[in-house]
This record gives C-alpha cells, sequence and structure tokens, in this order.
C-alpha cells in the first residue's frame, strides 16, 4: 500500500473530516467507559451537562477557553509560517509578569496614569514581553539554524523559575500570609463579567475578536500571504520575492504577544493575581486546539471550546458516574489523532503498489 496525493481534495471532505474524527473518537472512548464499569450514554450525557447543561456550566466552559482560544491562535500562526513555538506556556507568564507589574505593583500607581491609560498599557506590556520571548529563538532559527523547538521549550522553565523567584522575592504580597503569589491588581483594571454572578468575563469578546482580526490578517492582506508561503515552502517563497525572515520575525512577535496576552487576560479577568499554578498548562493545549483546527483562526474557537467543555464537564462526569476523570484528558488526545490521521486522508488516498 502507498499514499498518494489527491489532484483536489473535497471541501466536503475537508469540513466531514473532523467532525468524523471527534465521533469516532468519542466511539472508542466509550470502551473505556464500559472498561470502567459505567454506562456510555449515562457517562456521555453527564460530561455533556457538566460542560454545557446549566448557564454556570457554560460560563465555566467559555471562561476556561478564553486562555485556550489565545494560546491555540499563537501556536496556529506560528505554524503556519513553520515556526514551531512550543514556548506559549512560558511566554503566557511572561505576559502575566508584565501585567502585574505595569498595573499591580505599587498599587498600579507606579506611572501616575489613568485607568483608561494604564489598563491598554499594560495589555502592551504583556504583548510585548511575549513577543519578546519568542523572538530570541526566532532569530536564531531564521541566523543560525537553531531549532526552535528546543529553544522554546526549554524557554518555558526558564520563565517558570524566573515567576517562583520574583513571587518570593519582588513580587511577593506581603498580605499573602506567605502563599507564594504576587500583589494583586487594581480593582479598576480588572476586566467586566459577561454574565453577572459568573467568572466569565470580557476577554471571552477580546479571544474571539483577536481569532476574526487573525483570520482576516491571513486571508486578506499580504503580510498573511508572506506567511502562508513561507509556511509552504520557505525556499520557493525566498525565490519569489517573500522577505522570509522579516515574516517569520512577524510571525513571532504575533505568536508570542498573543500568548502574553492570553496570561494577561487570565490575570485581569480571574484571578487578580499571579501564582505559579494560575496555568495548568494553557500553553500546551494551545498546540493541541491549533492541530485539532487544522491551524484555522476561527476553528481554533470551536476548538477551545470543545476541549474546555471536555476539561469542564469531566468533574461532574467523574462524580455522577464514578469514571476517573482522566478520560476527558484521553478523549482530547485521541481526538488529536483522529484528526490528523482524517485530514490525512483528505489529502491523500490509500492505493495498492
Amino acid at each position: 500500500m502507498r499514499l498518494e496525493k489527491r489532484p483536489t481534495p473535497s471541501k466536503a471532505a475537508m469540513v466531514a473530516a473532523p467532525l468524523g474524527a471527534v465521533l469516532f473518537t468519542l466511539l472508542i472512548s466509550g470502551l473505556l467507559v464500559l472498561w470502567a464499569g459505567a454506562p456510555v450514554g449515562a457517562t456521555y450525557a453527564a460530561l455533556f451537562k457538566g460542560a454545557f447543561g446549566s448557564l454556570f456550566a457554560l460560563s465555566e466552559t467559555l471562561t476556561r477557553a478564553v486562555p485556550l482560544i489565545l494560546t491555540g491562535l499563537a501556536a496556529a500562526v506560528a505554524f503556519r509560517a513553520r515556526l514551531f513555538n512550543i514556548g506559549a506556556e512560558g511566554q503566557l507568564y511572561a505576559g502575566a509578569v508584565a501585567a502585574v507589574a505595569v498595573g499591580g505593583m505599587h498599587g498600579g500607581t507606579g506611572f501616575e496614569l489613568p485607568m483608561y491609560l494604564l489598563f491598554p498599557l499594560m495589555l502592551l506590556a504583556a504583548a510585548l514581553a511575549g513577543a519578546a520571548l519568542l523572538l530570541g529563538p526566532a532569530l536564531m532559527k531564521t541566523r543560525l539554524g537553531v531549532d526552535e523547538v528546543v529553544t522554546t521549550l526549554l524557554l518555558n522553565f526558564v520563565m517558570l523559575l524566573l515567576v517562583a523567584y520574583l513571587l518570593d522575592g519582588p513580587m511577593k504580597d506581603p498580605m499573602a500570609m506567605g502563599w507564594p503569589q504576587s500583589v494583586a491588581l487594581q480593582g479598576d483594571l480588572e476586566l467586566g463579567k459577561l454574565i453577572p454572578q459568573t467568572r466569565l468575563h470580557t476577554g471571552l469578546a477580546v479571544a474571539v475578536g483577536l481569532a476574526v482580526a487573525l483570520w482576516l490578517l491571513l486571508q486578506r492582506t499580504v503580510a498573511g500571504f508572506d506567511i502562508r508561503a513561507a509556511g509552504a515552502n520557505p525556499r520557493a517563497a525566498a525565490f519569489a520575492g517573500v522577505p522570509v525572515t522579516r515574516t517569520v520575525v512577524l510571525v513571532a512577535l504575533l505568536s508570542g504577544g498573543l500568548a502574553g496576552l492570553a496570561g494577561a487576560i487570565e490575570v485581569a479577568g480571574r484571578t487578580s493575581y499571579l501564582t505559579l499554578d494560575m496555568s495548568p498548562g494553557y500553553g500546551y493545549s494551545g498546540i493541541v486546539i491549533a492541530m485539532l483546527a487544522g491551524l484555522h483562526p476561527l476553528g481554533v474557537v470551536a476548538s477551545a471550546i470543545f476541549v474546555a467543555g471536555m476539561l469542564v464537564g469531566a468533574d461532574s462526569m467523574s462524580r455522577a458516574v464514578g469514571v476517573p476523570n482522566a478520560i476527558a484528558d484521553v478523549i482530547v488526545a485521541a481526538s488529536l489523532l483522529s484528526v490528523l490521521v482524517a485530514s490525512l486522508l483528505t489529502q491523500y488516498r490509500l492505493r495498492r503498489k
């Protein structure tokens, strides 16, 4: 058997492939549920109800989806240009540190600026911090040929160690009774709630808006064409006059900036302060979400909500039917593998030699 590239992949197949892959994953995961001794229907019903079955459940799912959308966008735009950014976790923390430094230190009045200027300055600082953390690996890739997978991955650990130092040192909240957390943002810098008496904040609108903006950038601008060309074939793009190095730098600024914004919005919208366990792996999950979405910015929104729903609904499922909530992680991982295989089969077909 061999793989033969299809002349013109079917658009209908490309749309149906992710849906079919998810359904196939649920079918396979159902075998694990049966192995755990629980009814499949009741388990999936509890999972869905815990994620979307009430206003509170839906708000928790969408709250969890906000940082996942932003880190998913960061991975999607980077992978489009073949800049394999594995460092969104560190960039998220860099953005959170910058946000607290601008909006939390000295009561948020260190710059003596009004709130309508301090808030955008806080977000800008977060985006620049995330972008700066990715800019170095991007330049090393383009100038020296250094593998960005290694450098961005290792910078995650460097950033976490830096955060641990800051939380026990310059940024430590003296009122935290020894708990390693930063000083809190001023109340005026916190994001408003979309639904009263829930944790869902206006960061969701920002994340969705950035997804739309990134889609327009990639599809409707010269810079977007350069990004797609550099990702398709860097040597051919350079031969055709595309400034590949400049494009990779632009992508690094976009990708790192989006991940940095995820940290700032998580602080301003949900926690109000920085802790070492603020992110349960949002940066790494963003890679899964981007791949599930086929690197499409609008698809990232749907993928992030799906993953967030699995993670949020898993707790309710575990309590209701006694199934380990780790099955949600299995569903997410198996979905990724299924989508990759389904996408491959939309581009290629099996032929006998």
